[in-house]
């Protein structure tokens, strides 16, 4: 199914229902094919997108974003956060929600031959076969076949219902590639130190995501930097969007001058706050981890990142998920930031006395002024309970590390599956890991809630991830663009930024 031009204001969203609507981030006039310069702050070249995924760590988000362009999956993203059709032009979900059933386009690989069944079903398992022992992984473990039906047609099948299930599959890294190239609908280039994408022509292969789109495009031109870099950039007129900011680069945003542009910050659920990496020493107990919890001035911390709209949370899931049973809360309610200090400090005092070594934690962050608040401010806290916290030299070194990762989908699953013993820390719970598999495998909705609300519980008491708030993501958009939608789930498509669309 491919889409007509009445279809394209569904798909791409409504923040695309200006008659006139440019995608570039100038004035969009018939004379108009310049190239849209976007820099995503990130140190790793966008170009990697370009090779086949094998799992591990996560794409960077310059890899994400070019990967998603030119390896569509079954389905996509919109600027929205909306799942939209990619290979796959329509599908069907049986009543018990175990299977899904793809129609694929009619179309081509980026070599010519047919976009078929078995060669997406083989594609498929590819892409989840990268991801074994890998937090992605451990949310697609319910797929439990994938099949090729007649002609164009995949199916897939589930241990049990999956209600996020094509928001997984939309994931750049289930980017399907044939002999190694995605099928677009975008091509990758190189020109220099940048990524340049363009529009493949439809009658390469027909897989255009609009009627029209290759038509309707200008060229993208992708580059990964430093955060100070992006800023003077977008300055300086030489980027018209900056993506994937943090907290990293937040502050640099509040005394930078930008020109037209707007500072966007995505409504994203996640995990922000500290993991255990060594749970030794002062951080050998979950009593101890806990004092270190309770000394955390969170709204302090807010205050001085100064993002707009973060609300803290003392949560290791983030508030309003689906999937919230409503059983979990705030912790220590019932006492003020006093009292909780003067707890967590009795505690320290008591450790130290029944240790010969001082008590000293060093912390993994990353480098930018951002950081150094966070730093700052901790170092202040703990300090206030008699706790020497260092900043680590090594990855390695570190006994607490700064976890900020989005939530791939705002549901309580991803989180128990992102603080697994598979993906996560030192303090793991295995515990907690058997009533999410319970809860998996669990026939009704309301079971599984439950059950996940006690798996919360149990990581909650183990102190294993000490939660700060959502993570924080920003971006910086000329005041002149359309195409750009701030989004629960931090996604900003190249294709959507690419499109534009005249009266």
């Amino acid at each position: 199914m491919r889409l007509s031009s009445s279809s394209l204001l569904r798909v791409l969203g409504p923040g695309l229902a200006a008659t006139t609507i440019c995608l570039g981030l100038a004035a969009c006039d018939a004379g108009d094919s310049g190239a849209l310069n976007v820099v995503v702050i990130g140190q790793v070249p966008p170009a990697i997108a370009s090779q086949p995924f094998s799992g591990g760590s996560p794409l960077s988000v310059a890899a994400g974003l070019v990967r998603g362009a030119t390896a569509q999956g079954l389905v996509g993203l919109d600027q929205e956060g909306r799942v939209i059709p990619a290979l796959a032009n329509r599908w069907i979900i049986t009543a018990d929600g175990q299977h899904y059933i793809f129609r694929l386009a009619d179309g081509t690989w980026a070599d010519g031959s047919p976009l078929t069944g078995e060669s997406v079903r083989n594609a498929l398992r590819q892409a989840l076969d990268a991801q074994a022992n890998t937090p992605l992984g451990l949310d697609l473990a319910g797929i439990i076949d994938v099949r090729a039906m007649a002609g164009r047609v995949v199916e897939i099948r589930l241990s049990a219902p999956m209600p996020d299930f094509l928001q997984l599959l939309a994931q750049p890294e289930l980017g399907l590639t044939h002999h190694g190239k995605g099928a677009g609908p975008m091509a990758l280039s190189r020109r220099g130190d940048l990524a340049v994408l363009a529009a493949i022509p439809p009658e390469k292969h027909g897989l255009a995501p609009v009627d029209g789109w290759a038509d309707s495009t200008r060229p993208l031109h992708l580059r990964a930097s430093t955060g100070a870099d992006a800023l003077d950039a977008m300055a300086t007129g030489q980027a018209d969007v900056v993506l994937g900011g943090t907290f990293v680069d937040l502050p640099r945003t509040h005394r930078s001058a930008v020109g037209k542009s707007e500072i966007k910050v995505d409504p994203v659920a996640g995990l922000f706050g500290l993991l255990v990496r060594h749970d030794t020493g002062l951080l050998a107990t979950p009593q101890m981890r806990e004092a270190i919890a309770m000394a955390i001035d969170r709204e302090a911390l807010a205050w001085e990142l100064g993002a707009p709209g973060w609300t803290v949370s003392t949560r290791v899931v983030s508030p309003a998920m689906e999937g919230d049973a409503g059983l979990v809360g705030e912790r220590w309610q019932d006492m003020d930031a006093d009292s909780r200090v003067i707890l967590a400090a009795r505690r320290v005092s008591m450790w130290s006395a029944g240790n010969s070594v001082p008590p000293v934690v060093r912390l993994g962050l990353p480098a930018g002024p951002g950081a150094d608040i966070v730093f700052a401010r901790l170092h202040r806290d703990l300090a206030a309970i008699g706790v020497d916290l260092q900043r680590a030299g090594r990855p390695d070194d570190a006994d607490l590390a700064l976890i900020d990762s989005v939530a791939r989908y705002p549901h309580v699953a991803w989180f128990l599956g992102a603080l697994s013993c598979r993906a996560a820390s030192a303090a793991c719970s295995p515990t907690a890991d058997a009533l999410a598999a319970r809860a998996r495998r669990a026939p009704d909705a309301a079971g599984a809630n439950l059950l996940r609300a006690q798996a919360e519980t149990v990581l909650t008491q183990n102190n294993g991830f000490i939660p700060l708030g959502p993570p924080i993501r920003w971006s910086l958009v000329n005041r002149e663009a359309s195409g750009f939608s701030v989004n629960r789930l931090g996604v900003h498509p190249l294709m959507a930024l690419a499109m534009r669309i005249k009266s």
